[in-house]
């Protein structure tokens, strides 16, 4: 089975990296990371409150989303395995990403366990996929990912489609996961894919 991370940071949109645990646990071992930015908004955008819980209880509280094995650590645990290169996954994605952590990873600054996974992906050359979720991009926002594009890191920020004529947000949102998943090769059928007519 292959294993991916997946990081959740502290930006507006932790129902991103939800659904992407939820698609991901169904055929990969997954190492979940989830930043204390993020804990806080989870509670606020989502009702969810993981904040000061023991890591069983978090997977319990977290469950409606995990359909297989899942591997949970805090932000400050740095001895976790997904800190050093000798420990294999298949990539590594971060959904959403915040601004801050997407200028640590381009400026190589691991000041914590999700940093230091994603520094740890691009030094042994894994996909590496971040979801920056703001707008409008300020000039340092696109120098940072133009960065790490050139390094071969795929910038997949939540964009919506409207081919697939959407009926809520949940199909808004299987959109954009599927096409995430579609970046690593993880057959879904989140969405209706489009279809040149002729």
């Amino acid at each position: 089975m292959k294993r991916f991370i997946l990081a959740i940071t502290g930006a507006s949109g932790p129902r991103l990296g939800l659904y992407l645990l939820r698609e991901l646990s169904k055929v990969t071992e997954v190492y979940l990371v989830i930043s204390d930015s993020a804990i806080m908004i989870l509670k606020e955008e989502e009702g969810i409150d993981i904040g000061g819980k023991e890591k069983e209880e978090v997977l319990y509280i977290l469950s409606p989303f995990i359909n297989g094995k899942v591997f949970y650590f805090r932000e400050d645990e740095m001895d976790a395995p997904i800190s050093s290169g000798s420990f294999r996954t298949d990539g590594m994605f971060v959904v959403p990403c915040s601004m801050k952590t997407l200028a640590a990873i381009s400026n190589g600054y691991a000041g914590n366990l999700i940093e230091r996974a994603a520094d740890v992906i691009l030094k042994e050359r894994r996909p590496l996929i971040l979801s920056p979720r703001e707008m409008p991009f300020s000039p340092v926002h696109l120098e940072n990912m133009l960065k790490l594009s050139r390094m071969g890191v795929v910038i997949a920020p939540p964009v919506p489609a409207f081919y697939h004529k959407p009926e809520n947000i949940e199909d808004m949102i299987n959109f954009i996961i599927g096409r995430l998943l579609e970046e690593v090769g993880i057959e879904h059928n989140l969405y209706k894919r489009w279809k040149a007519e002729g």
